[in-house]
């Protein structure tokens, strides 16, 4: 079993990326997470297609995951400046994370082989506790490999309710 495939197994601490965020600042992950869940999506950048449908529907999430108290973060080669201008156009207010230096690509073994002039991540989606354990890892590089909003959901209750000791009131 790879590096990469021992971080992406159920159970697994995932590492604590540190990354500019789309402002430029530097973030780590488990900042990001904030104490709560966090669906984790590596993306191939601004340009995709698949990747532009794929974060419009976590768009119609963010304001569920506000109040329920889970988090996005989508990481990618694109540097900061794009990455703000795709955050504004979608209406995302959840964090972009840059690797345009591609410090992690090699190092977590998401390279996206096929793609040999963007040099990209290869879709994936995680859905991590707050202190970065792995709950589920969809590999996305055909569309429908992504989780599913209803997934998602599913995940995020799953993890809310094994972190949260008040999930069922006394």
């Amino acid at each position: 079993m790879s590096q990469a495939t021992d971080i992406l197994a159920p159970g697994a601490r995932f590492p604590d990326l540190d990354l500019p965020d789309h402002d430029g600042r530097a973030r780590r992950l488990v900042d990001v997470a904030g104490g709560d869940p966090l669906i984790l999506c590596f993306s191939r950048g601004w340009w995709c297609p698949k990747e532009q449908t794929f974060l419009r529907g976590l768009v119609t999430l963010q304001d569920e995951l506000e109040v329920a108290y889970a988090r996005i973060a989508v990481v990618s080669v694109d540097p900061p400046e794009v990455q703000a201008a795709f955050r504004a156009g979608l209406g995302a207010r959840f964090v972009f994370l840059s690797d345009h230096k591609r410090r992690w690509l090699d190092r977590l073994g998401l390279v996206e082989s096929t793609d040999t002039v963007h040099e990209p991540y290869r879709p994936l989606t995680l859905t991590l506790r707050p202190d970065l354990t792995v709950h589920a890892a969809y590999e996305g590089y055909w569309f429908f490999g992504r989780p599913t909003l209803e997934e998602l959901r599913g995940d995020l209750r799953a993890i809310s309710k094994a972190i949260r000791s008040d999930w069922t009131p006394a």
